[in-house]
């Protein structure tokens, strides 16, 4: 009735049918800083600013994807004019990842584009490739639940 065996598994009959660990990593993915970010903007090219935004260039949303930015979105407060951005920085080099992005052509075109659409609210930004100071201004988080 009772039997003090125990029952394993059978023993592999080939060396192919054991199965290999997996392979050990010694860089952990990195779980993201998240960004947000505020602009103004100008009332006269929402319309307009809705239009490209809803047929953003392919190279730039590839720039962005390797330049390790995720989840981004972009909302509108049509009272005070505010576009809210929001991201995930998930790579190891923010400074050169930001520094690929503006290397990019058709980024920096895009930038140019858009840039004359919103106004900075940050004290002597000139342009978004310009860089320091940021064009769009950063926010603090202050609360965040996953």
């Amino acid at each position: 009735m009772w039997s003090n065996k125990r029952s394993s598994p059978p023993e592999p009959s080939s060396p192919a049918e054991v199965e290999a660990p997996p392979p050990v990593s010694s860089r952990q993915k990195n779980p993201g800083r998240r960004i947000a970010q505020i602009v103004k903007l100008k009332p006269e090219f929402i319309d307009k600013y809705k239009e490209v935004h809803a047929n953003v260039w392919p190279e730039v949303l590839k720039q962005i994807k390797e330049c390790n930015i995720v989840d981004y979105s972009i909302w509108h407060e049509p009272d005070s004019r505010i576009l809210f951005a929001t991201m995930k920085y998930v790579g190891y080099d923010f400074a050169g990842d930001m520094e690929k992005m503006k290397e990019n052509p058709k980024v920096r075109e895009w930038w140019a584009m858009t840039d004359g659409w919103q106004e900075s609210l940050v004290p002597g930004a000139v342009s978004s490739e310009a860089g320091e100071p940021a064009w769009w201004k950063p926010v603090e988080e202050v609360f965040y639940t996953p």
